[in-house]
């Protein structure tokens, strides 16, 4: 007897609608997915912020717990409107040891200009906890003595006004040349004082205007919510410093390593018919011997608002929307304004 066996095997593909269902199903999971992965990188970024500006508020109170004082933004020398010897050297230098710095703060020489070869090690370092995780620009720019880099950080230097020269009156914040405060004369309290915000490297400036036209007064700025190109013409005359503002962490002028409260945080500030840059404004230059009168805004790539660094060590996260006189308020030190801890 013959036994015939037939094996026979079928097999089914994918219809062609039934693959691009599955594919189109796969794109919504994408779709739904991808904002909510892209959401918690934000947030761990953010709370990276938040942990760089605690890290600088210990070392700025350890600081000022060993000196009795704390740094001040810059050194010079000089008489009047002169300066005849220039230090450099922002507060994110003179902390260094405090943020477990020790070797860089030992090769720095304070004698010298920071931009001198003797400093260029000190100089040239990239310190990571100066960066915020969000910032994209970390890049170097080339020196007088080698490459530097920026910072998303800066220190609270004044609202309008930040220095006018050899024996004039100091600006009303928590730091300015040649000037070192105690903690002590915050009075108007160390939990609404701002002592630093982020700020965003590369940020374009205008510098060199000498005296602005209706800005020269210490004690007459503008209102917080006052026209920028109406009370600072000069943001369209002077010189234009494009992507060059906090790019240097060692230097301690204003445009690099500070902010002051003369607009809310992420003010938008355009120039002529170029909507793309956001400006900043610096009168002079501190080592050109001032009057420094400067608008140079706190700024963050977090959505919203910026985180800011108070007296007390605290980090909060104000948003754009804070009314300006509150953002005034906090700025200054010891000016007697009244700020409820719900107004930011």
């Amino acid at each position: 007897m013959r036994r015939s066996t037939s094996l026979r095997s079928s097999t089914r593909a994918f219809t062609l609608i039934e693959l691009l269902v599955v594919i189109a199903i796969i794109a919504v999971l994408i779709a739904l997915l991808l904002p909510a992965v892209q959401a918690a990188r934000e947030a761990a970024r953010r709370m990276q912020c938040v942990n760089n500006l605690k890290q600088l508020g210990l070392g700025l109170s350890n600081y000022e717990s060993s000196n009795g004082v704390l740094p001040i933004s810059l050194a010079l020398k000089g008489s009047g409107s002169t300066v005849t010897w220039f230090g450099g050297w922002s507060v994110h230098g003179r902390i260094l040891p405090f943020l477990e710095q020790g070797p860089l703060f030992n090769a720095m020489n304070f004698a010298m200009n920071y931009e001198t070869p003797p400093n260029s090690t000190v100089s040239s370092a990239s310190v990571a906890v100066f960066i915020c995780p969000s910032e994209y620009q970390t890049q170097s720019k080339m020196g007088d003595a080698g490459p530097i880099y920026p910072t998303n950080y800066g220190w609270c230097m004044g609202d309008w006004y930040v220095w006018g020269g050899f024996g004039s009156v100091v600006n009303r914040s928590a730091f300015g040349p040649n000037k070192s405060r105690r903690f002590a004369g915050f009075t108007d309290g160390l939990s609404n004082t701002l002592v630093a915000a982020e700020v965003k490297t590369y940020t374009s400036y205008v510098r060199d205007c000498g005296v602005l036209a209706q800005i020269s007064n210490p004690n007459v700025i503008p209102p917080p919510n006052a026209d920028p190109l109406v009370v600072a013409p000069e943001y369209n005359g002077c010189t234009l410093k494009a992507g060059s503002g906090h790019t240097e962490w060692p230097d301690g002028q204003v445009q690099q390593s500070g902010f002051t409260t003369a607009w809310p945080p992420n003010k938008e500030v355009h120039r002529g018919s170029d909507p793309s840059l956001d400006l900043d404004l610096s009168s002079q230059r501190e080592h050109l011997g001032g009057p420094t009168f400067a608008a140079i805004n706190a700024r963050s790539h977090h959505p919203g608002g910026v985180n800011v660094l108070l007296g007390d060590g605290s980090v909060h996260f104000i948003k754009d929307s804070i009314n300006g006189a509150t953002w005034r308020a906090l700025g200054t030190i010891a000016s007697g304004e009244v700020v409820s801890g719900d107004a930011y």
